[in-house]
């Protein structure tokens, strides 16, 4: 009875152990690295232990990958900024106009390539610009210490970059690595699920546009994963080509099985239920290999038993498709039925190929050293230039409005004022939301003035020792590492945590004086108004600006995709297309219309400039002789389609979409009258496949539920 009464027990430990127990270890780490830190910069003397418990606290993240790709880059924008702010006292140190004006140039150009690279390489344009602001501004005061104070700096960050190195790698580690393992599984099986649910008709599409948005914000996120794990793990570092690889065929997979849902989809509306019952023998052979794997976790041994049923799957499915041809000519259909009837079959077989080399990929990881790890279609994330620079001009116009008060007033904490300034605009740049996380920012430094005062002036002076010191502490930075792991309220926690450091820390030579207290806290809690009202009012990244923007990028895919070269040029479109939707959900959150609005724009992108990078492979691949010639009639045709559809998607007007339709159109009559050396059969002729393509843009740009449709362009006009 014990036995069955402890089993329950063990399974609601192993969840809490799961879920809130990795919290309260993130608290105990982050107290226990802070304390370390800050026992060792009392212990070598440094002038300003708070440069290192803001370190500390900066960097700490839950996993040890994550602790030192982040170390890593704060490092490297460390260094930079130090070069800058170095520069700039060489230049400027009597005049300290120019040196402000040339510091806010400094901070805007900083700002935009954080809001332009929204991963570790953006937080080291951040570093590069508060620290040249940190170190600069109160070196304007002593230009003569200025080396001195940046040799300090780098002493005092390295110090904290060490010690949250140390117990993250040591104290209960939880690797990046394991996650990345885990959400590869976790990622493939719910795939697995939704597709089998897609081609047995059981997929509702308000769920079909829900996985998709959310898969191609995990492919966002598990190239950063990636990248940390590199830094924390060998083992994973000899396989980043691998991964890389995965990560890239899993989206290409997923493009695949989307254009094949959505022309199953178009075929039940439009009442094709002869073509629709050829298919579903082949579309069950498909079914039968991803039920298995629905309902558990693969794992890379797996992956080889997976690849090869797949690969025997491919085998069988060539049959049905020839099976599933003859019986619907026994139907005699008409041409467009046929034409419905390969273009399917063509998707169907190339999804079962792309699931193939998914396997291979992830079965390889077993090796330490394979021929796949050789792989260059690089992840290409993308960004809106113009937000870029509005987020570099409004940082740049901050910093000019706040140096002129502060040159008006001679206020003597107004180097915290425009220091405050400086290192708001870099945190809150990449965010999602920058009025809300600057919000969150300011409320977090009020708790941190509040809390600082009352220890400062009536519980440290009763304090001896070190041991009381972090007992004193010890509630404050528990309540702000805790707030850190609500991803709600994490600027909360991390406004608490900084600027509580950075005011009302203790150096080695503790100063009792409330009046330069509160206004370092005045200075910075202004700025930190400031900076909310800037990032509200001159054009905030969360509003209609924004998002047409980001969706004439996101038209702007199937461009590229026609135009492009070719090399590199299926994974450039693909990662390019699943970042920029990724931002554009997260900057429309509070807007459910415009999200779907974008996301339905995502999906025209995707089925029609896939489709046309198929086209241009194809005939890439074919030979530059008799009928494949360049200059013949069938390639004129999709070259004049290829301009239509630019102006099509530069431009989506219903005039410009008729014209794009008859251009495919006259491209498809080109194709049927071109003759083939032989008569080849389904799997083996070029022009067939050629067809289908074009039979798929041609259907996407019928769809009514398309945002080209005329219906859907009047409402969104409206």
């Amino acid at each position: 009875m014990s036995t069955v009464t402890l089993q329950p027990l063990r399974a609601l430990l192993a969840d809490w152990g799961r879920s809130e127990g990795l919290s309260w270890v993130f608290v105990a780490k982050a107290l226990v690295t802070a304390f370390l830190a800050l026992w060792l910069a009392y212990r070598l003397q440094l002038p300003q232990p708070s440069t290192v418990l803001v370190t500390v606290f900066i960097i700490m993240q839950p996993q040890s990958g994550q602790v030192l790709a982040k170390s890593f880059y704060r490092l490297i924008g460390t260094f930079v900024g130090l070069a800058m702010m170095v520069l700039l006292i060489a230049l400027f140190a009597q005049e300290r106009v120019l040196f402000l004006l040339s510091l806010a140039l400094w901070i805007g150009l900083c700002t935009a390539g954080a809001t332009r690279y929204r991963d570790f390489r953006g937080y080291a344009c951040v570093l590069a610009g508060y620290t040249a602001a940190m170190i600069g501004l109160p070196a304007t005061l002593h230009p003569e210490g200025a080396f001195m104070a940046a040799l300090w700096r780098v002493l005092e960050i390295s110090l904290g970059i060490l010690c949250t190195g140390v117990v993250n790698g040591l104290l209960l580690p939880q690797t990046s690595s394991s996650s990345l393992r885990s959400t590869l599984a976790v990622r493939f099986r719910d795939f697995a699920g939704f597709a089998w649910e897609g081609l047995a008709g059981e997929l509702p599409p308000t769920r079909f546009e829900q996985l998709n948005a959310r898969f191609a914000a995990e492919a966002v996120g598990l190239e950063n994963l990636r990248n940390a794990s590199a830094f924390e793990d060998p083992h994973y570092r000899l396989r980043s080509g691998r991964l890389a690889r995965l990560n890239n065929e899993f989206m290409l997979l997923s493009t695949r099985f989307h254009a094949l849902y959505q022309l199953l989809r178009r075929l039940h509306v439009a009442g094709e239920q002869g073509v629709v019952d050829a298919l579903q023998p082949c579309l069950a052979e498909v079914a039968a290999v991803l039920a298995p794997l629905r309902t558990r976790l693969c794992s890379d041994a797996e992956a080889v038993q997976l690849a090869e049923r797949v690969e025997a799957c491919k085998v069988e499915l060539m049959e049905q498709i020839r099976r599933a041809r003859l019986q619907l000519n026994m139907q005699q259909p008409n041409e467009a039925q046929m034409l419905d009837f390969n273009t399917a079959a063509e998707l169907l077989y190339r999804f079962a190929d792309d699931l193939h080399s998914y396997a291979l990929t992830h079965a390889s990881l077993l090796d330490h050293h394979h021929v796949r790890e050789q792989f260059t279609g690089a992840f290409t994330p993308r960004a809106n230039g113009t937000a870029a620079i509005v987020a570099g001009l409004r940082g740049s116009l901050l910093m000019l409005v706040l140096s002129a008060f502060w040159l008006a007033t001679a206020w003597p904490s107004g180097t915290t004022l425009v220091m405050t300034a400086g290192m708001i605009t870099g945190l809150v740049s990449a965010g999602a939301n920058p009025k809300r996380l600057a919000g969150q920012l300011f409320v977090g430094a009020c708790g941190g003035a509040v809390l600082g005062f009352t220890l400062l002036f009536f519980v440290l002076p009763r304090l001896d020792g070190f041991a009381l010191l972090c007992c004193a502490l010890t509630p404050v930075f528990a309540l702000g590492a805790t707030l850190l792991t609500r991803s709600q309220w994490s600027g909360i926690g991390t406004g608490l945590l900084v600027w509580f450091c950075m005011l009302s820390l203790p150096a080695n030579l503790t100063l009792y004086n409330p009046y330069g207290f509160i206004n370092e806290y005045l200075a910075a809690l202004l700025s930190m108004a400031m900076a909310t009202l800037a990032t509200a009012l001159i054009l905030p990244p969360n509003r209609p600006w924004l998002w047409r923007r980001l969706e004439h990028d996101l038209r702007m895919r199937v461009v590229f995709a026609v135009s492009g070269k070719l090399k590199g040029l299926v994974a450039g479109f693909e990662s390019g297309t699943r970042d920029l939707l990724n931002q554009a959900h997260g900057f429309s959150s509070s807007r459910p219309d415009v999200q779907r609005q974008l996301l339905r724009w995502m999906f025209l992108v995707q089925e029609v400039g896939h489709a046309v990078i198929e086209l241009r492979q194809e005939q890439a691949a074919l030979p530059a002789q008799s009928c494949y010639g360049e200059n013949t009639r069938w390639r004129r045709a999709i070259r004049v389609m290829g301009r239509a559809l630019i102006r099509l998607f530069v431009r989506p007007t219903e005039q410009h979409r008729q014209r794009a339709l008859t251009a495919v159109e006259h491209a498809i009559a080109a194709v049927r009258g071109t003759p083939e050396p032989r008569a080849p059969q389904f799997d083996t002729s070029p022009l067939r496949r050629v067809l289908s393509y074009l039979h798929f843009i041609r259907s996407a740009l019928l769809d009514p539920e398309s945002p080209l449709a005329p219906a859907a362009g009047a409402a969104h006009a409206a």
